[in-house]
């Protein structure tokens, strides 16, 4: 299991679009993963759960992966939510 915290990098933070997207990425995986704030966790690979973390611009996230491609994934992952 991996888990990290990220900040978003994005300045319009994870609206319908981006949370779209970052679903997408997260469902190329064979992975479980989750990302949380304060103390609500949600299934990355739900666009509605995610909505639900209503992320705004700068905040930070922990997103917990477990599986056989975890490394791949949490790479990706990073990599997308970190980007400007």
């Amino acid at each position: 299991m991996v888990t990290k915290t990220i900040k978003l990098g994005n300045p319009a933070g994870l609206d319908a679009r981006p949370v779209a997207l970052f679903v997408q990425i997260a469902s190329q995986f064979e992975s479980s993963i989750y990302v949380g704030t304060g103390n609500k966790k949600v299934n990355a690979k739900s666009i509605m759960g995610m909505m639900t973390l209503d992320l705004g611009p700068g905040a930070q996230v922990q997103v917990s992966i477990d599986g056989d491609d975890e490394s791949a994934a949490i790479e990706k992952i990073e990599a997308y939510l970190s980007a400007d």
